[in-house]
């Protein structure tokens, strides 16, 4: 798959890209990232890519003949525009199904917009998805491409050791229990120590799928129950699950 993305800031890529267990992912071509810088599409000899806002108010504006040419240069190098996404408050919040959607997909061209936004001609024209991490705002959508790009890398095959990401968080629509690792027993400064859950040394596979599926509703009910909701209403939730439930009193 091969992601173009179009930034006033091409060089805040180029350390993610090629840092971590995800730059597998780049580095094999798995995925593909290609930057289009903004300023080199800019259409006056200032190479100006904001101006003030028709009707007054604070801040920029990115300007629309810039995002244009850069689109119809990948166009003219794809052949063919596939989704454009615009980050933006304003859009779908992304989740994990749209990550295993886009992970699956072709790929897409970002649009990563600055200031107070995009001129909305090129929105209304090109843009086909927008997406929001959140309700907050950051000063551009840099670190949202990166995100989606991050999240996309680490399902593709061969970057995580199987059946790593299969257990993540919202993979089943509820979130990831606790984790642990050595020692068994953690040393406190005042003579004491903390055991890893016994059931974890117990070598018995089944009671250990239990008790990590028991951690799981208990987090997602704690941290997230609208996510215990969305789980009955789809019938995801077994029994056994129900049960334990009724024990915590949910």
């Amino acid at each position: 798959m091969r992601f173009d993305v179009v930034t006033l800031f091409p060089d805040l890529f180029a350390p993610h890209l090629t840092q971590g267990i995800t730059r597998r992912a780049f580095e094999s071509g798995q995925v593909d990232v290609r930057l289009w810088p903004l300023r080199e599409h800019a259409t006056d000899a200032y190479r100006r890519v904001d101006d003030r806002p028709f009707g007054g108010g604070p801040g920029m504006v990115m300007l629309a003949e810039p995002l244009e040419t850069a689109l119809a240069a990948v166009r003219a190098d794809r052949g063919e525009l596939p989704a454009v996404v615009h980050f933006t408050p304003a859009g779908q919040r992304l989740d994990q199904a749209q990550v295993q959607a886009w992970a699956a997909g072709p790929g897409a061209v970002l649009l990563c917009g600055r200031y107070e936004g995009i001129d909305q001609r090129v929105i209304d024209r090109h843009v086909t998805h927008q997406i929001s991490l959140g309700d907050y705002v950051l000063s551009g959508g840099e670190l949202a491409a990166l995100v989606l790009l991050d999240a996309v890398a680490r399902l593709q095959p061969g970057v995580l050791a199987a059946p790593s990401h299969e257990q993540d968080s919202f993979s089943d629509g509820l979130l990831e229990g606790p984790h642990y690792s050595r020692p068994e027993q953690l040393p406190l400064a005042d003579g004491t120590s903390v055991p890893v859950p016994p059931v974890l040394l117990s070598g018995h596979h089944g009671q250990i799928a239990r008790w990590r599926r028991e951690q799981s509703l208990a987090v997602t009910a704690r941290q997230r129950p609208e996510l215990i909701t969305a789980a009955r209403a789809s019938g995801r939730l077994s029994r056994q699950d129900e049960q334990y439930l009724l024990s915590l009193g949910l």
